[in-house]
C-alpha cells in the first residue's frame, strides 16, 4: 500500500463520521421535501376533485417522482461533497509532511517517475530553500540535475527531459487519478 492509499485511507476513516451526518442531514431534508410534496399532492387532490381519479392519481404520481428524484439528487450532492473534502485533506496533509517525511516520499515518488534519460528534476520556492543536502546526490543517481529555477506548485515536483515536462506535483497526480480516487473513497464511506 503506498503512503498516498494509506493517508487516504486515514484520512477516510476521519471522514466516515462526517459523511453518516452529512447523509444524516441530507435524507432528513429530503424527508422533508417529500412530506411537502405529499402535503401538495393531497392539497391539488381535493383542487381536482371534479377530475377524473386517473388524472389525480398521474398528478399524485408525477410530484412523488420527483420528489424521489429531489432526494436521490440531494444524497448524491451530499456524498460528492463528502469525497471531495477527503480528497482535499489528503492533498492538505501531503503538503503539510514534515520534512523528513515529506523528501523521503518525494524519493518514493522520483523512482516511479524518473525515466533514467537525462534531465532536470524542479521544485516549488519552498522546497528548494528546504531541500536536503544529499537530495541532490539522490536526484544525480537518476540523472537528474535540480533547477535552480522554482515552479509554480504546492508540492511534488516537475520533471523536465528535453521539452517535454512531466508534471509530478501532488495536485496533478490526484487530479489525474480522482475518478479511481472517488471511487475508492466512496466505497470506504458510503459501503
Amino acid at each position: 500500500m503506498s503512503g498516498l492509499d494509506k493517508i487516504l485511507e486515514h484520512i477516510s476513516s476521519e471522514a466516515a463520521e462526517n459523511a453518516g451526518k452529512i447523509l444524516a442531514n441530507a435524507k432528513a431534508e429530503a424527508e422533508r421535501i417529500l412530506a411537502n410534496d405529499k402535503a401538495e399532492a393531497a392539497r391539488l387532490e381535493k383542487q381536482i376533485g371534479n377530475q377524473s381519479e386517473l388524472d389525480v392519481a398521474a398528478a399524485s404520481k408525477r410530484i412523488q417522482s420527483a420528489a424521489d428524484l429531489k432526494e436521490k439528487r440531494m444524497i448524491l450532492e451530499a456524498k460528492q461533497k463528502e469525497i471531495d473534502s477527503v480528497i482535499d485533506a489528503a492533498l492538505e496533509k501531503l503538503n503539510g509532511m514534515a520534512d523528513g517525511e515529506y523528501f523521503a516520499y518525494l524519493e518514493k515518488m522520483l523512482d516511479k517517475y524518473a525515466t533514467g534519460e537525462e534531465g532536470t528534476i524542479r521544485f516549488s520556492k519552498k522546497d528548494l530553500d528546504r531541500l536536503p543536502a544529499d537530495f541532490e546526490a539522490k536526484a544525480a543517481a537518476h540523472k537528474l540535475t535540480i533547477s535552480k529555477e522554482p515552479v509554480s506548485i504546492d508540492g511534488g515536483f516537475v520533471l523536465v527531459h528535453g521539452d517535454i515536462e512531466e508534471n509530478c506535483s501532488f495536485e496533478a497526480l490526484i487530479n489525474a487519478s480522482r475518478e479511481v480516487l472517488q471511487d475508492k473513497i466512496g466505497q470506504i464511506l458510503f459501503s
